[in-house]
């Protein structure tokens, strides 16, 4: 929703397809099932529901449109830092092989090359992001609620990207002309942090104590799988190639200018919500 709002505000006529409610927005929105004549038409794609066991959704559901759509100069999908597996530290950039070791990203790559496969006819951008966050999204929200977890693993860094440098650039990226090829994209932040320095400045910004340090062995107990999985790659990413293709600058560097933004725009009491959006 933040890319189409994004997208309206630059003039970009822009249509939401959604496996929700329609999110309560003056945007035009219709049903997932029902997108078949938004695709039709559409010079545009962007894809941000993350895949299923059986692959992606969209092209589940959509293989046909989208091929057959006359008008389709452009198509984007939001994937994920996840291909790359653990880098032990290490730094990847856009050309670093992917290798990715969990089922996230094994799944994650494998739908990639299926978007890529248009990249023949249409111009396909692969936007790899980092952990995403924003109001209603934050290390904000845990503390509010009394949840948040301080948990020490030193060296290991998280890369991150706030959901309005998401949006500016998916923008900057479908605005370009472009005839056809595949291009990859990172979406993270110039500073990895380690995930209790994040906390520690929220809980700042907030005017209350952290929470204690948490042994990364004590609160691995306990922990879903997802979580584990998340927690054990480790490695750190460049997005300098991507600002530069793209001629966008983040707006949020570092996690430190993302949450003061955050806390402004939801005041110290509020949170925003979030919509599942499938296409837009």
């Amino acid at each position: 929703m933040a890319i189409a709002l994004r997208a309206q505000a630059l003039g970009i006529p822009a249509m939401v397809a959604s496996r929700r409610a329609a999110p309560g927005s003056a945007l035009p929105c219709v049903p997932f099932a029902d997108a078949a004549r938004a695709i039709a038409s559409a010079s545009h794609i962007l894809v941000t529901a993350p895949p299923e066991p059986a692959g992606d959704p969209a092209l589940r559901a959509y293989h046909a449109e989208i091929a057959g759509a006359s008008e389709l100069r452009w198509i984007g999908y939001l994937s994920s830092t996840a291909v790359y597996g653990d880098r032990a530290g290490g730094w990847v950039d856009e050309t670093t092989a992917p290798a990715p070791a969990s089922g996230r990203g094994v799944l994650r790559l494998k739908v990639e090359d299926a978007w890529g496969e248009f990249a023949d006819t249409r111009a396909v951008d692969l936007f790899r992001l980092a952990g995403i966050y924003g109001p209603g999204r934050s290390a904000f929200d845990a503390l509010r609620a009394g949840t948040a977890r301080r948990i020490d693993k030193p060296g290991h860094a998280f890369s991150r990207i706030h959901r309005d440098d998401i949006a500016g650039a998916v923008c900057a990226a479908l605005l370009q002309e472009r005839s056809k090829g595949r291009r990859i994209l990172h979406l993270a932040d110039d500073l990895p942090a380690e995930s209790a320095a994040v906390t520690t400045e929220a809980a700042r910004l907030l005017g209350i104590p952290p929470p204690p340090l948490l042994p990364w062995p004590a609160a691995a107990v306990g922990m879903s799988a997802m979580a584990r999985s998340f927690w054990s790659e480790n490695r750190r990413t460049r997005s300098q190639a991507t600002q530069a293709a793209l001629e966008y600058r983040w707006r949020y560097p570092d996690y430190r200018t993302g949450l003061e933004a955050i806390l402004a725009e939801e005041g110290a009491d509020g949170a925003a919500q979030q919509g599942d959006v499938a296409v837009a």
